[in-house]
């Protein structure tokens, strides 16, 4: 048995449950304790090695009481100390091995930089209750950002937004669209953020040049490690550009 930091009643149903669980019924035990948690997110964190519930002949999920109680302890590095998954694994890992793993501090997310809150975000891309991917219309998006719909038209004007192929707008652009908007605040205006998105077309560039042979690749496990290095290199790269922008803008100040 897995041995995580004292956590509710999640722990304590699934080691009292010895049957195997489909992901419906571990979503279930996991909202008392975890209510923001979606299917699309322990989808994910699976594909990302941290939980490896069986499969049934027709490839449905099953879920043991340790993959509950894995997850759980996943889930709670993610709320309360705002781990990145690669440290989780290898804190999970030495527990596997019988380890005593020291944790930090509980974080504040309140006190998370902005880098911190875009790394977040990387790592668990937003969805709706049922576990599906956001769709926002054109009235939607802008209702959620609180702009006009002149507003939206400039902005895809300048290639700064533009819908999908069915005229909806996802969870990364509904993200994008609140950040023009609060750079609109302060007097920002698209025009000048066509060198900020010239510049994001150059870092998706680099990145695609890693990751591309990796996603062609036949193994699906490598595929799948395709899509978490890319996320990492996007995080990375938002670090570094934040840092950049500090350390200019200090050397400025000097």
């Amino acid at each position: 048995m897995l041995r995580t930091p004292a956590g509710g009643a999640v722990q304590g149903a699934a080691t009292a449950d010895r049957q195997l669980l489909s992901i419906g019924a571990v979503l279930n035990l996991m909202r008392d304790e975890f209510p923001e948690v979606t299917i699309s997110k322990i989808r994910f964190l699976e594909a990302e090695g941290l939980v490896e519930p069986q499969r049934t002949p027709s490839g449905y999920r099953k879920f043991s009481a340790r993959d509950v109680d894995r997850l759980a302890y996943v889930l709670r590095m993610q709320r309360d100390h705002y781990l990145p998954l690669k440290v989780i694994r290898e804190h999970l890992d030495a527990l596997d091995r019988g380890e005593s793993v020291p944790l930090p501090a509980p974080a504040d997310r309140r006190s998370c930089s902005p880098v911190d809150e875009a790394r977040l975000e990387l790592i668990d891309p937003a969805a709706d209750a049922g576990g599906r991917p956001i769709r926002l219309g054109r009235a939607e998006l802008v209702a959620a950002v609180g702009v006009g719909e002149q507003d939206l038209e400039e902005w895809e004007s300048y290639g700064l937004l533009a819908p999908g192929s069915d005229g909806g707008y996802d969870a990364d652009a509904l993200n994008v669209a609140k950040i023009i908007a609060d750079l609109g605040r302060f007097g920002l205006e698209p025009r000048h953020l066509r060198a900020v998105k010239a510049g994001a077309d150059r870092e998706v560039g680099l990145v695609e040049q890693v990751v591309a042979p990796l996603r062609r690749h036949r193994n699906p496990q490598t595929r799948a490690h395709a899509e978490s290095t890319a996320r990492d290199l996007a995080a990375l790269s938002v670090r570094l550009h934040a840092a950049l922008v500090q350390s200019g803008l200090r050397a400025r100040m000097l």
